[in-house]
């Protein structure tokens, strides 16, 4: 149970350090590589300023500044982290396999959510 717990205390000093620093305050994380060398917006661009609303409460700010993440991406982290916790809990090895299909379908949808936000004017969690 080492790695889970040691799993879930990084992952709550990281929600704290996000909670307690704003993303949108300049300075203090590094900036998107992709958005910096093109311009353009990658699939995780504003994630972090997503994470930032939701745990201070925000979730319409959230999913205005990255909907991908706050309905795909944190939720497929957080069930993937209790699995394996349960499953390590449980005394049972853990290797998590996905479908081809479902990690197809991963990958087509953060293309297909790449190039729409990156169109002009476009809404519906895809401002960075």
């Amino acid at each position: 149970m080492r790695a889970p717990i040691a799993t879930g205390v990084a992952g709550l000093a990281a929600c704290a350090y996000v909670y307690a620093v704003d993303p949108s305050t300049p300075g203090h994380y590094p900036g998107c590589p992709t958005k910096i060398f093109t311009g353009l917006d990658c699939p995780f661009c504003g994630s972090l300023r997503a994470t930032h609303d939701l745990l201070h409460g925000d979730v319409v700010g959230a999913l205005s500044l990255n909907a991908v993440t706050v309905l795909v991406i944190l939720p497929l982290i957080a069930v993937a982290y209790v699995l394996w916790t349960y499953r390590r809990w449980r005394g049972e090895d853990f290797s998590m396999t996905f479908p081809k299909w479902a990690t197809s379908a991963l990958v087509v949808l953060l293309l297909v959510f790449t190039v729409v936000r990156n169109l002009p004017g476009m809404p519906l969690g895809t401002t960075a």
